[in-house]
């Protein structure tokens, strides 16, 4: 943020703090400089109150803690909760979020236990990536041969689907994933249906649509329709869940009419 003082702004940062994951929260002010039109975004915001940690009131303070990684909406690490919508922070830029508000709010996402400030415990959703045995199984490391062949359209479908970075938007905006449910929510329903379109990775098909007949599965799902609305990748989301849920289905009678 290098701009010419004679265009240069102020913004208003207003950012919801937790000191440890027994603290209190609570909010601390930072006004920022930054010019119209220069592209800044969140991150940078974050990174220029690390180098300049003093509130609105003069108060010196720590730097706030956050995550970030890619920079450039790949990684999915700095998911928040921006002007009361989960957004990823490297892609939010200030001169868009002060169209929607004077002042500009960050907080933490709610689903997931915090443990610094803006950086949260995603644990759960990685352990519910593993329990649906989200990967490609091989035999070993040695050549196998060339791979199998794939459909223009499964492949087109599937391109889609791997876009998913794991940031835990559609989780965050899902009603029905909460602290107290072992909802494994739209992100992980759709990675079932992105390893069981694969020609090796649906060697696990039956065991994932198991864990998918599960407590916490597919069935769980409300159709709220949340996930797809906040999704930064545009992953067909709905989609994949309406499919995870017909293949249940069949599976279900499968298993009882085909011993």
């Amino acid at each position: 943020m290098t701009a010419d003082n004679a265009s240069q702004r102020t913004v208003r940062i207003n950012i919801k703090r937790q000191a440890s994951p027994d603290a209190s929260p609570r909010w601390e002010a930072f006004d920022v400089p930054c010019s119209p039109g220069d592209g800044t975004n969140i991150t940078s915001v974050l990174e220029y109150i690390a180098a300049h940690p003093r509130t609105v009131d003069g108060v010196d303070t720590t730097p706030v803690t956050y995550d970030a990684a890619c920079l450039e909406e790949v990684c999915g690490s700095c998911t928040m909760v921006i002007n009361g919508h989960v957004r990823q922070g490297c892609s939010q830029l200030v001169d868009r979020l002060l169209e929607e508000a004077p002042e500009i709010t960050i907080e933490p996402m709610s689903k997931f236990p915090v443990v610094r400030d803006l950086a949260v415990n995603r644990e759960r959703l990685f352990k519910d990536f593993q329990r649906i045995q989200g990967w490609v199984p091989i035999d070993g490391s040695y050549a196998l041969g060339p791979g199998p062949k794939e459909s223009p359209e499964n492949q087109d479908v599937r391109y889609r689907l791997s876009r998913c970075m794991a940031c835990g938007c559609c989780l965050e905006a899902c009603p029905q994933y909460t602290f107290d449910n072992d909802f494994v929510g739209a992100a992980v329903i759709s990675q079932v249906r992105y390893f069981n379109r694969h020609e090796t990775g649906s060697r696990l098909e039956d065991e994932r649509l198991e864990e998918m007949m599960k407590p916490g599965g597919v069935n769980h799902c409300g159709q709220a329709q949340n996930c797809v609305k906040v999704c930064p990748k545009e992953i067909p989301l709905t989609e994949s869940i309406a499919e995870v849920g017909r293949a249940t289905t069949r599976n279900a009678f499968r298993r009882i009419f085909i011993k």
